[in-house]
Protein backbone atom coordinates (compact mmCIF):
# COMPACT_ATOMS: atom_id res chain seq x y z
CA UNK A 1 0.00 0.00 0.00
CA UNK A 2 1.37 3.37 -0.96
CA UNK A 3 0.33 6.16 1.35
CA UNK A 4 -0.70 9.56 0.11
CA UNK A 5 -0.84 12.38 2.65
CA UNK A 6 -3.28 15.17 2.01
CA UNK A 7 -3.53 18.46 3.90
CA UNK A 8 -6.98 19.35 5.20
CA UNK A 9 -8.43 22.67 4.04
CA UNK A 10 -11.68 23.93 5.56
CA UNK A 11 -14.94 24.37 3.68
CA UNK A 12 -16.66 25.99 6.67
CA UNK A 13 -18.92 29.06 6.46
CA UNK A 14 -16.85 32.23 6.17
CA UNK A 15 -16.40 34.15 9.41
CA UNK A 16 -14.14 36.88 10.80
CA UNK A 17 -11.79 34.98 13.11
CA UNK A 18 -9.05 36.47 15.24
CA UNK A 19 -5.59 35.14 14.50
CA UNK A 20 -3.20 34.29 17.38
CA UNK A 21 0.10 36.14 17.57
CA UNK A 22 2.75 34.28 15.61
CA UNK A 23 5.97 33.12 17.19
CA UNK A 24 5.07 33.99 20.79
CA UNK A 25 6.47 31.73 23.52
CA UNK A 26 3.92 29.57 25.35
CA UNK A 27 2.53 30.80 28.68
CA UNK A 28 1.42 28.64 31.58
CA UNK A 29 0.52 31.02 34.40
CA UNK A 30 -3.28 30.64 34.38
CA UNK A 31 -5.98 28.11 33.43
CA UNK A 32 -6.47 27.38 29.74
CA UNK A 33 -9.30 29.05 27.85
CA UNK A 34 -10.89 28.31 24.48
CA UNK A 35 -8.68 29.97 21.85
CA UNK A 36 -10.15 33.00 20.11
CA UNK A 37 -10.51 32.41 16.39
CA UNK A 38 -10.54 28.64 16.73
CA UNK A 39 -13.53 26.33 16.38
CA UNK A 40 -13.91 23.06 18.26
CA UNK A 41 -14.12 20.04 15.98
CA UNK A 42 -17.21 18.10 17.09
CA UNK A 43 -17.69 15.12 14.83
CA UNK A 44 -16.44 11.62 14.07
CA UNK A 45 -13.81 12.65 11.54
CA UNK A 46 -11.53 15.71 11.22
CA UNK A 47 -11.49 15.26 7.44
CA UNK A 48 -15.26 15.56 7.35
CA UNK A 49 -15.14 18.77 9.39
CA UNK A 50 -12.50 20.37 7.20
CA UNK A 51 -13.82 19.20 3.86
CA UNK A 52 -11.98 17.85 0.86
CA UNK A 53 -11.29 20.92 -1.27
CA UNK A 54 -7.89 22.42 -1.84
CA UNK A 55 -5.91 19.44 -0.59
CA UNK A 56 -2.21 19.38 -1.43
CA UNK A 57 0.15 16.43 -1.38
CA UNK A 58 2.57 16.30 1.54
CA UNK A 59 6.08 14.77 1.61
CA UNK A 60 6.28 11.02 2.11
CA UNK A 61 9.12 8.56 1.71
CA UNK A 62 8.92 6.54 -1.50
CA UNK A 63 7.70 2.99 -1.10
CA UNK A 64 6.77 3.38 2.58
CA UNK A 65 3.35 3.39 4.16
CA UNK A 66 1.59 3.29 7.50
CA UNK A 67 1.36 -0.37 8.52
CA UNK A 68 -1.84 -0.30 10.58
CA UNK A 69 -5.34 0.22 9.29
CA UNK A 70 -7.29 3.35 10.17
CA UNK A 71 -10.50 3.08 12.14
CA UNK A 72 -13.67 4.87 11.11
CA UNK A 73 -12.45 8.18 12.54
CA UNK A 74 -9.49 8.49 10.18
CA UNK A 75 -5.71 8.17 10.24
CA UNK A 76 -3.50 11.25 10.19
CA UNK A 77 0.01 12.62 10.49
CA UNK A 78 0.64 15.63 12.73
CA UNK A 79 3.16 18.24 11.56
CA UNK A 80 4.49 20.95 13.86
CA UNK A 81 4.21 24.49 12.48
CA UNK A 82 7.08 25.52 14.75
CA UNK A 83 9.80 23.36 13.17
CA UNK A 84 8.07 21.87 10.11
CA UNK A 85 8.59 18.29 11.28
CA UNK A 86 6.14 15.39 11.53
CA UNK A 87 5.38 13.88 14.93
CA UNK A 88 6.82 10.41 15.53
CA UNK A 89 6.28 7.89 18.33
CA UNK A 90 9.62 7.06 19.96
CA UNK A 91 8.76 3.42 20.64
CA UNK A 92 12.45 2.46 20.94
CA UNK A 93 13.15 4.96 23.72
CA UNK A 94 14.09 3.52 27.10
CA UNK A 95 11.71 3.83 30.05
CA UNK A 96 10.28 6.09 31.33
CA UNK A 97 10.09 7.89 27.95
CA UNK A 98 9.14 4.85 25.83
CA UNK A 99 6.59 5.99 23.27
CA UNK A 100 7.18 9.73 23.72
CA UNK A 101 5.82 11.89 20.89
CA UNK A 102 8.43 14.07 19.18
CA UNK A 103 8.20 16.32 16.10
CA UNK A 104 11.40 15.18 14.40
CA UNK A 105 10.59 13.47 11.06
CA UNK A 106 11.12 15.22 7.73
CA UNK A 107 8.62 12.91 6.03
CA UNK A 108 6.06 10.27 6.87
CA UNK A 109 8.10 7.09 6.54
CA UNK A 110 5.49 4.70 7.90
CA UNK A 111 3.66 3.83 11.11
CA UNK A 112 6.00 5.89 13.31
CA UNK A 113 4.29 9.10 12.12
CA UNK A 114 0.73 7.75 11.84
CA UNK A 115 -2.09 8.22 14.36
CA UNK A 116 -5.70 7.00 14.34
CA UNK A 117 -8.03 9.74 15.57
CA UNK A 118 -10.92 8.07 17.44
CA UNK A 119 -14.00 10.16 18.19
CA UNK A 120 -15.79 9.74 21.55
CA UNK A 121 -19.33 11.06 21.35
CA UNK A 122 -20.04 11.19 25.10
CA UNK A 123 -17.10 13.48 25.88
CA UNK A 124 -16.87 15.20 22.47
CA UNK A 125 -13.15 14.43 22.43
CA UNK A 126 -10.63 12.46 20.39
CA UNK A 127 -8.24 9.73 21.44
CA UNK A 128 -5.04 9.34 19.41
CA UNK A 129 -3.72 5.83 18.82
CA UNK A 130 -0.18 5.44 17.51
CA UNK A 131 0.14 3.11 14.52
CA UNK A 132 3.71 2.24 15.52
CA UNK A 133 2.85 0.43 18.77
CA UNK A 134 -0.99 0.36 18.76
CA UNK A 135 -1.08 2.35 22.02
CA UNK A 136 -3.15 5.40 22.94
CA UNK A 137 -1.40 8.72 23.54
CA UNK A 138 -1.55 9.81 27.19
CA UNK A 139 -0.62 13.06 28.93
CA UNK A 140 1.83 12.19 31.70
CA UNK A 141 0.27 14.29 34.46
CA UNK A 142 2.23 12.49 37.19
CA UNK A 143 5.63 13.19 35.66
CA UNK A 144 7.74 15.93 37.21
CA UNK A 145 10.23 18.48 35.89
CA UNK A 146 10.69 18.99 32.18
CA UNK A 147 8.86 15.72 31.44
CA UNK A 148 5.66 16.77 33.19
CA UNK A 149 2.63 16.45 30.87
CA UNK A 150 4.71 14.91 28.06
CA UNK A 151 2.61 13.06 25.47
CA UNK A 152 3.42 9.36 25.34
CA UNK A 153 1.84 6.48 23.38
CA UNK A 154 1.66 3.88 26.14
CA UNK A 155 -2.01 3.17 27.06
CA UNK A 156 -4.09 0.15 26.04
CA UNK A 157 -7.36 2.02 26.68
CA UNK A 158 -8.61 5.60 26.50
CA UNK A 159 -9.74 7.62 29.54
CA UNK A 160 -9.29 11.24 30.59
CA UNK A 161 -5.51 10.98 30.34
CA UNK A 162 -5.83 9.98 26.69
CA UNK A 163 -8.52 12.39 25.49
CA UNK A 164 -8.10 15.66 23.61
CA UNK A 165 -10.34 18.43 22.30
CA UNK A 166 -9.44 19.28 18.71
CA UNK A 167 -9.62 22.87 17.42
CA UNK A 168 -9.39 24.23 13.88
CA UNK A 169 -8.60 27.73 12.61
CA UNK A 170 -10.03 28.28 9.12
CA UNK A 171 -8.01 31.41 8.39
CA UNK A 172 -4.70 29.73 9.21
CA UNK A 173 -5.64 26.18 8.16
CA UNK A 174 -4.07 25.07 11.45
CA UNK A 175 -5.05 22.68 14.24
CA UNK A 176 -4.60 22.67 18.03
CA UNK A 177 -5.01 19.98 20.69
CA UNK A 178 -6.24 20.56 24.25
CA UNK A 179 -5.74 17.89 26.92
CA UNK A 180 -8.85 16.70 28.77
CA UNK A 181 -6.63 15.87 31.76
CA UNK A 182 -5.30 19.34 32.58
CA UNK A 183 -7.05 21.66 30.10
CA UNK A 184 -3.72 22.73 28.59
CA UNK A 185 -2.88 23.01 24.91
CA UNK A 186 -0.21 20.79 23.38
CA UNK A 187 3.03 22.61 22.57
CA UNK A 188 6.09 21.41 20.68
CA UNK A 189 9.16 21.84 22.91
CA UNK A 190 11.45 23.49 20.37
CA UNK A 191 13.84 24.80 23.04
CA UNK A 192 14.40 21.46 24.77
CA UNK A 193 17.71 19.67 24.33
CA UNK A 194 18.65 16.02 24.39
CA UNK A 195 16.27 13.11 23.83
CA UNK A 196 13.15 15.21 24.54
CA UNK A 197 13.94 18.00 22.09
CA UNK A 198 10.81 18.66 20.00
CA UNK A 199 8.68 16.59 22.39
CA UNK A 200 4.96 17.35 22.59
CA UNK A 201 3.73 18.48 26.00
CA UNK A 202 0.32 19.66 27.25
CA UNK A 203 1.37 22.81 29.06
CA UNK A 204 0.18 26.01 27.32
CA UNK A 205 -2.79 28.00 28.60
CA UNK A 206 -3.64 29.34 25.14
CA UNK A 207 -2.68 29.06 21.49
CA UNK A 208 -0.07 31.80 21.32
CA UNK A 209 1.47 30.93 17.96
CA UNK A 210 3.46 28.25 16.17
CA UNK A 211 4.36 26.40 19.40
CA UNK A 212 0.79 25.07 19.69
CA UNK A 213 -0.16 24.97 15.99
CA UNK A 214 -0.09 21.86 13.83
CA UNK A 215 -0.88 20.84 10.28
CA UNK A 216 -2.97 17.70 9.94
CA UNK A 217 -2.44 15.35 6.99
CA UNK A 218 -4.75 12.50 6.15
CA UNK A 219 -3.08 9.16 5.34
CA UNK A 220 -4.88 7.50 2.44
CA UNK A 221 -4.20 4.92 -0.22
Amino acid sequence: MTSTLLSLSALLAASALAVPAAGAAPRNDKPAAAPAGWEMVAGPEPAGFAGAGGRAQAPAAAGRSASAQADESGTFALKSVRNGKFTATEKNYAAPNTGALRARSAAVTGAWEGFAFEWHEATQTYALKSLSNNRYVAVEGNYTGTSQNILRARSTGAGTWERFTLYYNEDLDRWALQSALNGRFVAMENSYTGSLQYALRARSIEVTGSWEQFELFEITG
